[in-house]
């Protein structure tokens, strides 16, 4: 009789836990949209004079300043962002910004990439101004990968499989997403988000 009651339990605990069954059950998860992927500039503005330019496949600049910025805002989701940059570059991937059109560190979050800047606080993997890493990890010469995420005050980045953020503030809420160039040489290929 105890097996039998162990057994009922245990099925019981094994379908709460199954997907689908428990808190948030029946919500699907949002599906992804490709804001980018290495052809066409459609969901973007440019601000700045940055020289964008796409060919095989990503869109890469090496001269003058600015951004590409969503035509869309956001408030809370996931974003996935695949960049090269030269050990020298200067760039990064700004969020809920504002003022689309004067994107800066002051009106969006910026999740930095510069591997050199002068002061490391905020280098490669920091939110500027917000948080600095918890670990360094250099992004020159090599095809990287940030997750973000952004839901409410809670903002969580992870580069290249590591988390190096993960942070509450409120400073802001929704906005556009801006792709930096500021210096070095800086490519993106994949950019795709799943809005909540």
């Amino acid at each position: 009789m105890l097996r039998k009651v162990v057994a009922a339990a245990t099925i019981s605990l094994s379908a709460a836990c199954a997907p689908g069954h428990g808190p948030g059950a029946g919500r699907a998860e949002a599906p992804w949209t490709t804001l980018f992927d290495g052809t066409s500039l459609a969901a973007w503005t440019t601000t700045g004079d940055a020289n964008w330019q796409l060919s095989d496949g990503v869109v890469s600049a090496d001269m003058g300043a600015g951004f590409l910025v969503t035509r869309e805002s956001y408030g809370d989701f996931e974003l996935e962002v695949e960049f090269f940059v030269s050990p020298d570059a200067n760039s990064g991937v700004f969020l809920r910004c504002a003022n689309p059109a004067k994107p800066g560190a002051m009106t969006c979050y910026e999740v930095n990439i510069f591997d050199q800047r002068r002061d490391p606080t905020y280098r490669t993997g920091a939110i500027v101004g917000v948080a600095k890493p918890n670990v360094k990890i250099d992004a020159g010469n090599r095809w990287n990968t940030y997750h973000i995420s952004v839901h409410a005050r809670h903002l969580v980045v992870t580069l290249n499989g590591q988390t190096t953020v993960d942070v509450e503030d409120d400073k802001l809420a929704t906005g556009a997403i801006g792709l930096q160039y500021a210096g070095g040489q800086v490519k993106f290929r994949s950019v795709r988000i799943r809005a909540q």
